[in-house]
């Protein structure tokens, strides 16, 4: 059962990868690809860092896997809201708009 659950959650990791490329490949804009990428790149980390704790067991190295997948639910969202604020400024400054925050 053990491995079963493990390769759920390693295997909907690996789709949710699959769908961020996908994204950054297909969407049109800076914008929409650090979304798409962002969102899918943190359920797919997650995901599988899960499967990863699930096999692993209850010890000390599931509890640094789940220090990981907090660090990445932090870091993922703030990276890419910094990375969209930057977009956002030089395309302010590229077309002569508003003076920045």
């Amino acid at each position: 059962m053990r491995d079963v659950l493990v390769m759920f959650f390693m295997l909907g990791g690996l789709f949710f990868f699959i769908v961020g490329t996908l994204g950054i490949l297909r969407f049109p804009d800076a914008l929409t690809r650090a979304h798409g990428a962002a969102k899918c790149d943190t359920l797919g980390a997650a995901l599988c860092l899960v499967g990863l704790m699930i096999y692993s067991g209850l010890n000390t190295a599931s509890l640094k896997l789940l220090l990981v997948i907090v660090f990445v639910w932090v870091t993922n969202p703030t990276a890419t809201h910094a990375i969209a604020r930057g977009i956002l400024k030089a395309r302010r400054n590229t077309k002569g708009g508003a003076e920045s925050h």
